[in-house]
């Protein structure tokens, strides 16, 4: 099945002209991006990887995705957007990853223009393609979208693919990225930053992203140790755990209350 991929990307890549640009890839660390950036580099692709972080982004998947493009001989940058994330998300009502996807999207735009690069590239597979969506909006290919709003060209190698045929594929190739053994926001496990699990609705403060972050940190060292996924909502304190027993429910209802105590 790997194979079949590559050789659909060496063609479709010739056929659109994407072997004499220069690539920039959105690059999270998670099994998708991870997977589209291995492809693209063994398609024998120009391509480099933009990383955004913030001060709460982990930092244990963050020296993974740095690993990692070592590993493959690929040109990484790592891009902070703290005071973008301030800017854009506090004082409004979660969830946070909306006003984080925006800062996101036009910091990779201004940064691709800025640095000579021809094309944007995304890890999306399927299950991402949402009806109404700005990169569902495209009149050709879906891979591969103009978009004038944007101003440079997004490349999407993944999004005929499911999340479950993106794993099998991941996993062909050896792709095992650094698992902080999150709850996840969807039914596929989709891990990445403790500010998702701000309560939907709460207005986000600045104390707000420390708490989640905070709390966040220490329940996943539980959940690494047991090997099931774990999350608390803040300021809810809601505990989501999938294959949890008592005895570590136990364990993350422990460190909740030592939080609440310090509010």
């Amino acid at each position: 099945m790997l194979s079949g991929i590559m050789s659909e990307i060496k063609e479709f890549s010739y056929r659109n002209g994407l072997q004499d640009k220069k690539i920039l890839l959105l690059f999270s660390g998670g099994k998708d991006s991870s997977l589209a950036l291995y492809l693209l580099k063994e398609a024998g692709l120009n391509v480099s990887a933009l990383t955004f972080f913030h001060r709460w982004s982990w930092r244990e998947t963050l020296n993974w995705a740095m690993g990692f493009t070592k590993k493959l001989g690929i040109e990484h940058y790592l891009v902070d957007v703290t005071e973008g994330l301030l800017g854009e998300a506090t004082g409004r009502k979660g969830p946070i990853c909306i006003n984080c996807k925006k800062v996101m999207l036009w910091n990779a735009k201004w940064f691709a223009l800025n640095n000579g690069f021809d094309v944007l590239a995304k890890g999306d597979n399927a299950n991402d393609k949402i009806i109404g969506a700005l990169l569902d909006q495209c009149k050709t290919d879906i891979r591969l979208c103009e978009l004038p709003k944007i101003g440079v060209p997004f490349f999407r190698p993944l999004i005929k693919y499911t999340a479950e045929e993106v794993e099998a594929l991941a996993d062909e190739a050896g792709i095992r990225p650094y698992r902080m053994y999150e709850y996840g926001r969807r039914r596929q496990w989709r891990e990445g930053c403790p500010l998702q699990y701000i309560d939907r609705e709460e207005i986000v403060t600045e104390k707000l992203m420390d708490l989640a972050y905070r709390v966040n940190y220490e329940v996943s060292k539980i959940a690494r140790k047991r090997k099931v996924r774990v999350s608390v909502r803040v300021p809810s304190f809601e505990i989501m755990c999938w294959d949890c027993d008592g005895e570590t429910l136990r364990e993350v209802e422990s460190v909740v209350r030592e939080f609440k105590g310090k509010r």
